[in-house]
């Protein structure tokens, strides 16, 4: 059971409070202890953040403070701005707040705004607003670009930000941030408060949220739900595992594990593996399919928003998901979650977990599919974090010009920006704290006069400076760039609508491209033939014929944590010393570990399996070359850079070209027959020196650039996407994007955006700063070396993960059996 809920004690010690008290009263509830004291932290004028469990109340935390300082004072406009990631938890927090106002009959007026708001009503708001909105951050910082700001929001008395562990690490977040210094600037009083479940820094994520020269309150509780984690275990394991060899194979495991009474939601890692999932429950329950739904990103709006109120209705028993059902919707009668693959973070796994039992005492039930057997080791580390109750960090972007360019252009739509009271508005939030006036002035240039390079375009000559404020220089401007405002960037997607019109929901173009009319593939749930594609509207049937075709998504794989990389480390370490000591089959470890004793046993013999203070390197050589495995157990991103590294190091030595392999695990060179890599090998390959100027040497940083530079593009309000039922093709933004990239690279390489997208690449895409601190731990390692015959268990993926690149799966399994089946003959 989980820990019984400290309360407040009965009556209010502020009478402010009274109304809140007597809602709870007329409910049966009692106050929680974090909740009354968020209420009186409020009321004395205290900005700060909560951190509790998810479903243990953190929204009524939140509002009631200041519901209770507007029903004592009531004013007119807008007084609670309640800012939500997702448009899916603001039709839940609008009914959670509605509530209480309508039962008690508080004169209070309660509205959602998001894209999914019709444009009447969003006009509406503009002139007259609620007393209490919530939105999003696109949405708030539309509403910014309006004229009357001032008068919109100049009686704001609170800021909610929920889900703020999911905003803060990303450019939405670094919105957020902007949004809130400009409205402190026209309310100084105005208090925030930020909502998280799953943080590891919460000092610094509290800081973020209130600004920089504010002192935060933060706010926990003792409430630490039960987590309970049970594997769905194969009956066999291969010794040679790899990825995806389980997964949808064990289907029907999954189906004999579950119950279909039991309310349920299955989250997957992808779309792709969501529809796949789909498929074969819906295959194998066919009686029941009607009781199983499928919800990500990609379905159309309104097909989710029923799907969520079928869940509640309990008419839905199981959800395949992604993470569009990831943060906080309420769905009280879930009563268990089924993961299927790692999570791959420990917080991810938290907050997917807390989706069940969504109540204060309640216990969250997970069950574990692997889709690779090697990740039961990555769930036995799972349960390690959460017994040692660690988890990951996330700190905010630092000084994201493209965002900040955005920003500027939106105030300028408004009631335009003084220039110098601007800057130090925004050297008040923790992104732009150390942004220089020299870059502050080339973002102003920029906005202003194209920068140095689009001079001579108008359309980049976007605000102007007239009695002291900058603002927008074209009405027009001001329109297209309401059209482009947002963060979230990704290949332009194709609508699928049915022939009447109906709308599906969205696909890549990248997928539509390899279909002609007439072929059938899958999606949301149905089989749908390809009839007509005109204007990036995708025109569809519904088929009888059956396919196997499901859309792929762009997107990067997961990479395991540094904080969940730590206790793996530590649980090969604890397995090695027990198969080391013959403990077989170990009954003291867990029953994931036990599954998969024939593997790691087969790496002993082998191998070996490296200890905390090793690092595990083999060399073998087949047909293709001589090998190099590497095994860091540090994740896929630092590995991928320390490949791309190793290789570069080695080649300056004794010149070849390598390939490069990576997983969670470790990594593989393959290069030249009898390259050697042992003789090769120094010390300072784990050197710090020139590490920047090497990654950028070992890799085509210029490519990558120029990839991530697409993004900053759309952001910075530089390529125009294309009005409504005319979007532009992703081939168009690319040739747009790549104009731009030339110009800057060519005659102004000192462009900020430009610099702005080569950090991006080496501190999220390489995650340099882990890499870093990797060669550091690792140079503190022993380097334990065997030269095998064949690659080893842990090996063996790193192989099939090069394989696959190139080969079709079929073609691919078959090489898969024929290695197999050869190295066991050895």
């Amino acid at each position: 059971m989980g820990l019984n809920p400290v309360l407040a004690p009965v009556g209010p010690a502020d009478s402010r409070l009274t109304p809140i008290y007597a809602y709870f009263s007329q409910q049966g509830w009692q106050p929680l202890a974090f909740q009354a004291e968020t209420w009186a932290a409020y009321l004395e004028g205290k900005s700060g953040l909560i951190q509790v469990p998810t479903g243990s109340g953190k929204t009524y935390a939140a509002v009631m403070g200041p519901i209770a300082e507007m029903l004592t004072d009531p004013r007119e406009g807008l007084q609670l701005l309640y800012v939500t990631p997702l448009r899916a938890l603001s039709r839940d927090i609008e009914q959670a707040i509605k509530t209480p106002i309508a039962a008690m009959a508080w004169n209070l007026r309660v509205e959602a705004r998001s894209g999914d708001t019709s444009a009447t009503r969003r006009a509406q708001q503009l002139k007259q607003m609620p007393q209490i909105l919530i939105t999003t951050p696109e949405s708030l910082a539309v509403m910014l670009s309006y004229p009357d700001g001032e008068k919109r929001f100049g009686h704001l008395r609170a800021v909610v930000v929920d889900e703020w562990h999911e905003l803060m690490g990303s450019k939405r977040g670094t919105q957020v941030e902007l949004c809130l210094a400009y409205l402190r600037s026209l309310q100084p009083q105005l208090r925030t408060w930020a909502l998280s479940a799953t943080l590891g820094n919460l000092e610094e994520a509290a800081q973020t949220a209130v600004g920089q020269g504010t002192q935060p309150v933060i706010i926990r509780a003792n409430l630490r739900r039960e987590t309970i984690i049970q594997s769905i275990l194969p009956e066999s394991v291969d010794t040679f595992p790899w990825a995806g060899h389980l997964g949808l194979r064990m289907f029907e495991t999954l189906v004999d594990a579950l119950d279909l009474e039991k309310s349920t939601l299955i989250f997957t890692n992808t779309r792709n593996q969501a529809e796949r999932w789909y498929q074969a429950l819906t295959f194998a329950l066919p009686d029941q399919a009607d009781q199983i739904a499928l919800h990500h990103g990609s379905i159309d709006v309104n097909d989710r928003a029923a799907i969520e109120a079928r869940v509640k209705a309990g008419t839905v028993k199981w959800v395949v998901c992604t993470s569009s059902l990831d943060l906080g919707v309420d769905f009280q009668p879930v009563e268990r979650v089924v993961q299927i693959g790692s999570a791959k973070n420990l917080a991810r796994l938290l907050q997917r977990a807390g989706r069940s039992a969504h109540v204060p005492e309640g216990v969250a039930e997970v069950f574990f599919l692997p889709t690779h057997a090697l990740e039961l080791l990555e769930i036995a580390a799972f349960r390690r974090g959460l017994a040692a109750g660690t988890m990951e960090s996330r700190s905010p972007q630092p000084k994201p010009y493209d965002v900040l360019v955005q920003h500027l252009v939106t105030l300028a739509c408004g009631d335009g920006f003084e220039p110098q009271a601007t800057l130090a508005e925004l050297q008040q939030t923790v992104a732009y704290a150390d942004l220089s006036e020299a870059e502050y002035q080339w973002v102003l240039d920029f906005i202003s006069q194209g920068g140095q390079c689009l001079r001579a375009y108008p359309r980049y000559r976007k605000v102007e400076l007239k009695a002291g404020r900058y603002r927008i220089s074209d009405p027009h401007l001001a329109r297209l760039h309401r059209m482009g405002m947002g963060t979230i960037t990704s290949n332009t997607p194709v609508r699928l609508v049915y022939t009447n019109r109906k709308t599906i929901g969205t696909v890549e173009e990248s997928f539509v491209s390899r279909l002609k009319p007439g072929d059938v593939f899958f999606f949301a749930g149905r089989q749908l033939e390809y009839f007509q594609l005109k204007d990036m509207v995708l025109y569809v049937k519904g088929s009888q014929r059956k396919s196997t075709v499901t859309p792929t998504w762009g997107g990067g794989q997961l990479a395991i944590s540094d904080t969940l990389s730590d206790h793996l480390r530590q649980e090969v370490e604890t397995v090695g010393r027990a198969l080391a000591a013959g403990d077989q089959p170990a009954p003291h470890l867990p029953e994931e570990i036990q599954c998969i004793v024939p593997i790691l046993a087969a790496q002993q013999r082998l191998s070996s399996l490296p200890r905390a203070h090793e690092l595990l390197v083999e060399s073998c050589k087949t047909r293709e070359g001589q090998h190099l495995y590497v095994f860091p157990l540090e994740g896929r991103f630092v590995h991928e850079g320390l490949g791309f590294l190793w290789g570069y190091r080695f080649a300056k030595r004794k010149p070849a070209t390598f390939t490069v392999s990576v997983n969670d695990y470790g990594f593989e060179l393959l290069g030249p027959p009898g390259y050697p890599y042992a003789d090769l090998f120094a010390s300072d390959f784990f050197s710090l020196e020139n590490l920047e100027a090497d990654m950028r040497a070992s890799l085509n940083l210029s490519e990558l650039t120029q990839r991530r530079f697409r993004g900053i593009a759309q952001v910075a309000g530089l390529v125009f996407k294309g009005y409504p039922g005319s979007r532009k093709t992703s081939s168009q933004l690319q040739v747009s994007t790549a104009l731009l990239y030339e110009v800057f690279t060519k005659y102004e390489p000192e462009n900020l955006l430009l610099r702005q997208a080569e950090q991006e690449v080496l501190r999220d895409q390489l995650e340099t700063h882990r890499l870093a601190k990797t060669l550091r731990r690792l140079d503190q390692r022993s380097v334990v070396w065997h030269t095998t015959r064949r690659p080893s268990p842990l090996a063996f993926p790193l192989l099939v993960e090069r394989l696959g690149a190139r080969l079709s799966n079929e073609t691919l399994m078959e090489r898969i059996q024929r290695m197999k089946e050869q190295w066991q003959q050895r």
